[in-house]
């Protein structure tokens, strides 16, 4: 959102596009600023939410630690003892001495990959709460209460449409700043602050943007084809007796009700001796008696441990590893932890903090311009339409087949775009008939 008034000074470049950047800069900035400014503040929270989550569940996930521990089946019964409405489908071991084991059961009435989870002391085996979780993280309700709100505004599916607004513009309105501090002119203090800050937040802004499709409603159908297409989808674990695993993030998956639980003991052990090590595991029981386990690292960050097997009779009878994951696979999983704060722990979240902080400021300062600059203020007037017939014929051509492009992959561009020029062209008109 650059400053679409001053014409004092002359520009450092005889760019002839300029005009042309500038305006779509301008309608870009003023359509998705508060978009932005929404996603930057509630992403930020998001991404810094662990630490609090830690606190405010305390009682839930720590527990004093004990020299010794129960077997698991033993700490799934006390789970199962509480009386939980619906049907055992995994558990999550303790990951460090002092934390509780999860035990996940499906219920009726939860959301799409929401499990209730069970707090087990693995020690004792007391119960020391229950909570719904969502997504495969396993994210806690103000975590969630969070990412629901950064995802849709809590308004559901149609919300989604926010983000994927913010989403397919803020690339845009990132790399048409760049052109404009190309070839930026020497004026005011603000502008060449913002302009500066842009730079800065460049690389962010983009990462974010890209990584931000892939969950989007209508981009990131196109996501998932051209990953498909292109061979860049996650190899899936072939399970016997059952379907196999599947390319999830941070938005899950839902776990079929399971059988019994005797065996897991087991089972973690087979998964154990084959290479499963990271310190975070979910253990998902059988489809159907008799068939496969699937035990999962649930870990992600650098070095990452999202390895996976199933584990049939006693033995590892399919696996998937990390290591051999396509290299697009590699950098889809690295780009949503890393859009996520968990890609290499606390920098991560504070580079996400600087990074929405920045682009929370160029939003405010970019509104302040404007406001400042607006036609009726008297400081300057805005740059005139028509500032695409300075453009070579060629050119022009080139660019209006590359938008068409770009708006059919990212939908909710190319429309918003459409009503760009057509809300222009009706100002346009009435400014001439005046």
């Amino acid at each position: 959102m650059t400053d679409t008034a001053t014409t004092a000074a002359p520009p450092r470049t005889s760019f002839a596009w300029r005009g042309l950047f500038l305006r779509l800069h301008f309608y870009a900035g003023v359509l998705v600023g508060p978009f932005v400014l929404i996603a930057a503040l509630t992403g930020v929270l998001y991404a810094l939410t662990p630490q609090l989550e830690s606190w405010v569940y305390s009682d839930e996930l720590r527990v004093p630690v004990s020299a010794q521990q129960l077997p698991l089946s033993k700490q799934i019964d006390a789970a199962v003892a509480t009386s939980p409405q619906g049907s055992l489908v995994a558990v999550r071991p303790a990951p460090e001495p002092g934390d509780t084991t999860r035990v996940l059961f499906s219920e009726e009435g939860l959301g799409e990959s929401e499990r209730r989870a069970v707090f087990v002391d693995p020690g004792t085996g007391r119960v020391t709460g229950d909570l719904v979780v969502y997504g495969t993280s396993g994210v806690l309700p103000l975590r969630t209460t969070l990412d629901q709100l950064h995802r849709n505004l809590l308004l559901g599916e149609p919300g989604r449409l926010y983000s994927e607004l913010a989403a397919s513009w803020l690339w845009v309105v990132a790399l048409g700043g760049l052109v404009l501090w190309i070839t930026r002119a020497r004026n005011s203090k603000r502008i060449r602050t913002h302009g500066l800050i842009g730079v800065w937040v460049l690389a962010g802004a983009l990462f974010l943007s890209a990584t931000g499709l892939t969950w989007s409603a209508y981009a990131g159908e196109n996501v998932a084809s051209l990953r498909k297409a292109v061979g860049w989808t996650t190899p899936a674990l072939k399970m016997p007796g059952g379907t196999g695993g599947g390319d999830h993030g941070e938005h899950g998956e839902h776990t079929s009700a399971g059988s019994g639980h005797s065996d897991v003991d087991t089972v973690l052990s087979a998964a154990r001796a084959s290479g499963i090590d990271a310190r975070k595991v979910e253990i998902g029981l059988p489809k159907s008696p008799g068939g496969a386990w699937k035990v999962a690292e649930i870990q992600p960050g650098l070095p990452t441990q999202v390895d996976s097997v199933a584990v049939q009779g006693g033995a590892v009878v399919s696996s998937v590893k990390f290591a051999d994951y396509p290299l697009g696979a590699k950098l889809t999983r690295w780009g949503i932890d890393g859009h996520m704060g968990v890609l290499f722990g606390w920098p991560n979240q504070l580079l996400l903090l600087f990074l929405g902080g920045g682009l929370v400021w160029l939003v405010v300062l970019g509104y302040r311009m404007w406001w400042k600059r607006r036609p009726t203020s008297g400081f300057g007037r805005p740059t005139p339409r028509g500032q695409w017939r300075k453009a070579p014929p060629a050119a022009l051509v080139g660019l209006g087949a590359g938008a068409l492009v770009v708006g059919w992959f990212v939908p909710l561009l190319g429309v918003s775009l459409v009503v760009f020029l057509a809300i222009d062209a009706v100002l346009g008109r009435r400014a001439k008939t005046a």
